[in-house]
């Protein structure tokens, strides 16, 4: 297995290539749809998921069936439209991807596998609510979400029902595709989510995404060396700092 350090600093890189990944929204697509109050959806899949678990430890096996069915195709939109350099043949990777996701689950090409199917699937997700949600809100909602995870996590309210969720699997040993494991660590589904909705936010401008990008494949692995003090960390947090940082440099390039 591969040692702690790498893993975990893989993962991270992983959120910083999503970051890069998304097109930019189509702000004409799901107009009926648009509203400020969709940026509730980032802290609200934490708060959500958290105390569906804790109230209810049988709520985790839904959303584990719940991810084994929504993952895919919405990994195949990302592949097929909603990345850059996305095209309609691309999707049909997704079949492999699975196969080799159910079949070598506990082998590092399995866990590689079920990692992309989670992170291409982020990919839509996160396109999506940009697609509804004004800019300014969703990088407030990418705040917030960062802010509550620290609590939760600060407060040992995650833990358990965390816990609880990875440990939750589907029937015939089909993949678990409700949180990101790769070698020796384990990220959330949500951690994925955050890095790519980041990404749809800068989409419109590649450079600032590019930069952005380039931004989180620093602080996200230098926000791992927490890991030298404590056991778990919010990684949803060098997200939001992605975005500060990308903000700053905003502000002082127009000053």
């Amino acid at each position: 297995m591969l040692p702690f350090w790498l893993s975990i600093g893989l993962l991270s890189l992983v959120q910083a290539a999503l970051v890069a990944a998304p097109k930019p929204p189509s702000r004409t697509l799901l107009t009926r749809l648009q509203s400020s109050w969709w940026a509730l959806v980032l802290p609200l899949s934490i708060v959500v998921v958290v105390s569906a678990i804790a109230l209810e430890s049988a709520s985790a096996r839904f959303l584990t069936y719940l991810a084994l069915v929504a993952v895919p195709p919405l990994a195949a939109a990302a592949l097929a439209w909603l990345m850059r350099g996305g095209r309609p043949p691309l999707a049909l990777a997704v079949i492999p991807l699975f196969a080799i996701a159910w079949a070598r689950q506990e082998a590092l090409s399995g866990e590689t596998a079920a990692l992309a199917l989670s992170a291409l699937a982020c990919v839509s997700l996160g396109w999506l609510i940009a697609c509804v949600v004004p800019p300014r809100w969703l990088k407030l909602g990418i705040y917030v979400m960062a802010a509550i995870d620290a609590w939760l996590i600060a407060s040992n309210l995650l833990q358990e029902p965390n816990a609880v969720l990875n440990a939750a699997a589907p029937a015939a040993d089909l993949p678990r595709l409700q949180y990101a494991s790769f070698g020796s660590a384990v990220m959330g589904f949500g951690d994925l989510f955050i890095a790519a909705t980041l990404g749809a936010v800068l989409a419109s401008d590649r450079r600032l995404q590019l930069q952005g990008a380039a931004l989180a494949a620093v602080i996200c692995p230098a926000f791992d060396l927490l890991f030298f003090f404590v056991d778990q960390t919010p990684a949803t947090v060098p997200i939001a700092l992605t975005l500060a940082a990308v903000e700053l440099l905003q502000r002082a390039r127009a000053g």
